[in-house]
């Protein structure tokens, strides 16, 4: 049914997954503020930053892709939408979570390992700032961890049911 709670988590989880496509992953200035690394899911940016304002001054030093990122993040959310109609067969639902889950963590450790490698290109002692990007992979990755929580307690019920007659 259409109107279950796991409708709810599964269209939250393919919102949170646009997000992760639109908005910054992770940012990063090194130590002698002279350049700035943003990460997103399209792109790897390394940019100078001037004395003056940084969108006055700022030239793009390397730029890497990393449309993988963005490609998968859009495979998840159009994966969950499916998902989400797929109500009549709980165990396809199910399995589809599943396979969206290994998805979401693959972006979750390709992010991180891109953060990782850029900062130590640029020479930061920090890790940098993790962006709503970031965190809307993490916040998906909890809706999907509800949607299956409650798809099952459907799946239990019905067998419960079925037992009973």
């Amino acid at each position: 049914m259409i109107q279950r709670v796991q409708t709810i988590f599964l269209f939250l989880l393919a919102l949170s997954m646009v997000l992760v496509a639109l908005f910054p992953l992770w940012s990063q200035v090194n130590p002698s503020q002279t350049e700035q690394v943003m990460l997103t899911a399209w792109t790897l940016t390394v940019t100078t930053i001037g004395v003056a304002e940084i969108s006055e001054s700022a030239g793009v030093v390397s730029q890497s892709s990393t449309a993988y990122l963005g490609f998968l993040a859009v495979v998840s959310g159009l994966l969950a939408l499916y998902s989400l109609s797929q109500f009549k067969d709980r165990k396809r639902q199910m399995m589809l979570n599943m396979i969206n889950s290994l998805i979401m963590v693959i972006i979750l450790g390709a992010t991180v390992y891109l953060s990782i490698t850029a900062n130590d290109a640029i020479g930061g002692r920090d890790t940098g700032a993790f962006m709503l990007g970031f965190y809307a992979i993490v916040l998906a990755m909890l809706m999907n961890l509800l949607a299956n929580r409650f798809i099952r307690k459907d799946e239990m019920l019905v067998r419960s049911v079925d037992r009973i007659r």
